[in-house]
């Protein structure tokens, strides 16, 4: 599986951004793909994440009502609308996929074996 991130820059507060992932893979039945970011001194979190097939979804708390996340099959992309922005939302933004994942470890980073390079969202104020 390779996966490319694309669509991070500056964008100031209360504004949107989307961020798209090209997943390419041998088989897409049963695949997740997730975002996750990292914040410059801070650990890797979870962000959304979404079946390839079935649509099931899952967000962070902290992003809930704000980020949407999407699936183009045509185009072979997830999509992370991220509306109403903070400057916490300031990160690094990677996607990742993984196999058979069961949805109650769905936003747990260690289950992803896939991930692309990061794309920097950085929110003014």
């Amino acid at each position: 599986v390779q996966l490319q991130a694309s669509g991070g820059g500056l964008v100031q507060v209360g504004g949107s951004l989307t961020l798209s992932c090209i997943v390419s893979a041998h088989t897409f039945n049963d695949i997740t793909v997730g975002w996750f970011r990292q914040a410059p001194g801070k650990e890797r979190e979870f962000v959304a994440a979404r079946r390839w097939t079935g649509g099931s979804s899952s967000y962070a708390d902290s992003v809930k009502g704000r980020f949407t996340i999407s699936r183009d099959n045509a185009k072979k992309t997830v999509n992370l609308q991220m509306n109403n922005v903070k400057p916490e939302d300031t990160a690094v933004y990677y996607c990742a996929a993984s196999y058979r994942l069961i949805h109650g470890l769905i936003q747990s980073e260690d289950r992803y074996s896939h991930w692309g390079q990061g794309t920097l969202v950085t929110v003014s104020s």
